[in-house]
């Protein structure tokens, strides 16, 4: 069970770059290969969200960590344009990003996204169309699928949207 949502700090680093590979392994064996291929997130990546404040981990009741996402507020300029529909509102927002588990422990995205709507009632995602298991995780918890967008290195991703 979660127990605590905290910042991550440098001293995670070695920890969350460890669940992204779990999680990379995890996705290429279940029919998403190339969602997070070519070692995506970088370290760099990550230090990056760290020192801004965007980094998250995931602890149980032992304070092990076994899941991390990344929460930006803000608008994100990848979302500006969506296709072949349009997002619920206009509001501020903020989005969630690569949320990843060790698989140590069950309902990691879940407790997640019930942080983050904590830190703000009006929140987007985007997943890869091969994510089946983020789509689910997402229609399960109330998302509306919204349209497509385009991340900056020209792939399209599947958008939702769920406010409070």
């Amino acid at each position: 069970m979660i127990t605590q949502i905290r910042p991550a700090t440098h001293a995670d680093l070695a920890e969350v770059m460890a669940i992204y590979a779990i999680a990379r392994d995890h996705m290429f064996h279940t029919g998403n290969a190339s969602q997070w291929a070519g070692g995506y997130p970088s370290e760099a990546l990550i230090v990056e969200e760290i020192e801004a404040g965007h980094s998250f981990v995931c602890e149980n009741e032992e304070g092990v960590t076994v899941g991390t996402f990344c929460l930006i507020q803000g608008e994100d300029p990848t979302y500006e344009k969506i296709y072949d529909g349009e997002w619920l509102n206009h509001r501020p927002y903020a989005t969630v990003h690569r949320i990843a588990s060790s698989g140590k422990e069950k309902g990691v995205a879940k407790a997640c996204i019930a942080w983050c709507f904590t830190q703000c009632p009006n929140i987007r995602v985007d997943t890869h169309r091969d994510n089946r298991a983020m789509q689910h995780i997402l229609a399960s918890l109330g998302f509306t699928y919204c349209g497509i967008i385009f991340v900056s290195n020209g792939t399209e991703r599947m958008a939702y949207q769920k406010t409070w």
